[in-house]
């Protein structure tokens, strides 16, 4: 009897540890601004985000483990680069995600094409990156300069602001979205009128403000994001720019930045996007689990955020039809090749160049009076079509693209 008893014990063992063994473990790094200006469209919010997309996910997949660890590239290339070296070469990572910084962003794509792992650019604006820049090893979730010019500066265009002058963060975000933003004024009649452009993350936007006021142009469009719109508009109202007959377009708005300027001084702000947490009920439930997470009921989630949440979740998807997240540009060729549904994004595609296709969305700033509670900021004004929210595929001028 003894004999049996530790037969079987021994059989429970090795069962377990063949259990134990089966099981995949994929590492997933959230490589973020998590003490500057992009630390509240990003930062510890994208990082709950992606837990919270590993939790619904692990609850299908036993046999698959996920585990994170964070970085704060401090929007800096140099440094975004060296973290991602180091979680792809020394720490196991199999995906970094999220990267607002388009500057950052384009520096750890090469990394992760050179390393055959897997980048998720939920944070970053370029549309370079599905563009001159693409490679087999990117997505780019969420939103771009192309999808940010062609629902706000077209919108604005056709209804009377036809001429421009830009105020642009100095790096490369800012250098597509203004570039990008220019082509549509000029393709729908308008014209530019003059440029000005600031460091990134300045406290002082009074030089530039003054320029832009001086130059008469009727829209002066703001290619900046994060602090540094929230302190451009706050300074353009104590110009009384706005007063003075000039109008404001925030080309790349969040709802973070709304809550930070307030309705008073954001109402009226035309801006495109891709998701707002009070549009539908599935996306005010996951802002209750978003903000549980966070321990944060007070705050909202952005855009970024949601991207997050939705790019980590076909990810995994794609992982588990694989059994494996080793070679990363087996992994992208998949998360292509399955059709994208998520409770935020509904469904989708990523197209060859990796960029993912779903609807945008042109808002208005709401009135005080028209709020009805803490985070009601956006009145809907039109949906752009997937098919229409981003370049056409054939004019990215992007080296996967056939033909």
């Amino acid at each position: 009897m003894m004999k049996r008893l530790l037969g079987y014990t021994a059989l429970a063992v090795a069962l377990s540890c063949g259990t134990a063994l089966a099981q995949t473990t994929v590492k997933i790094g959230v490589l973020s601004d998590m003490s500057g200006l992009y630390a509240d469209l990003g930062g510890a919010g994208s990082t709950a985000a992606a837990k919270l997309a590993a939790d619904d996910f692990m609850k299908t997949h036993k046999d698959i483990k996920v585990e994170f660890v964070t970085g704060d590239h401090q929007n800096k290339p140099d440094v975004g680069s060296q973290i991602a070296n180091q979680w792809f070469d020394r720490e196991g990572v199999d995906m970094i995600v999220d990267v607002p910084n388009s500057g950052v962003a384009l520096a750890v794509s090469g990394v992760a094409a050179s390393k055959n792992k897997v980048f998720i650019g939920s944070g970053p604006a370029s549309s370079d990156l599905t563009g001159a820049k693409c490679n087999a090893n990117t997505v780019h979730w969420t939103y771009d300069t192309w999808m940010l010019a062609n629902g706000t500066g077209k919108a604005i265009v056709k209804t009377g602001g036809d001429t421009w002058f830009f105020l642009t963060s100095d790096y490369a975000f800012g250098h597509a979205l203004e570039r990008d933003t220019a082509a549509v004024v000029e393709k729908n009649g308008g014209k530019v009128v003059g440029k000005v452009r600031h460091p990134l993350n300045t406290s002082d936007f009074s030089s530039f403000l003054l320029q832009a006021q001086a130059s008469k142009a009727k829209v002066i469009g703001l290619a900046n994001a994060g602090g540094d719109t929230i302190n451009s508009i706050k300074q353009a109202a104590e110009f009384g720019i706005v007063k003075g007959g000039q109008s404001l377009a925030g080309l790349l708005v969040f709802s973070t930045d709304v809550a930070s300027l307030g309705l008073p001084v954001a109402q009226g702000l035309v801006l495109t996007g891709t998701w707002y947490w009070d549009q539908t009920d599935a996306n005010r439930a996951w802002t209750k689990r978003w903000q549980a997470e966070r321990n944060a009921s007070g705050k909202i989630p952005t855009m970024v955020q949601a991207g997050v949440y939705a790019g980590t979740l076909h990810y995994l998807k794609a992982v588990a039809a694989l059994k494996s997240a080793k070679d990363g540009k087996a992994v992208v060729a998949e998360m292509k090749k399955l059709p994208t549904d998520d409770p935020l994004f509904g469904k989708g595609t990523i197209r060859a160049d990796g960029r993912k296709l779903h609807n945008a969305y042109l808002y208005e700033v709401k009135k005080p009076s028209e709020s009805k509670g803490p985070g009601d900021f956006y009145k809907v004004r039109a949906t752009i079509p997937a098919d229409e929210a981003f370049r056409p595929l054939k004019d990215g001028g992007c080296s996967l693209v056939k033909g």
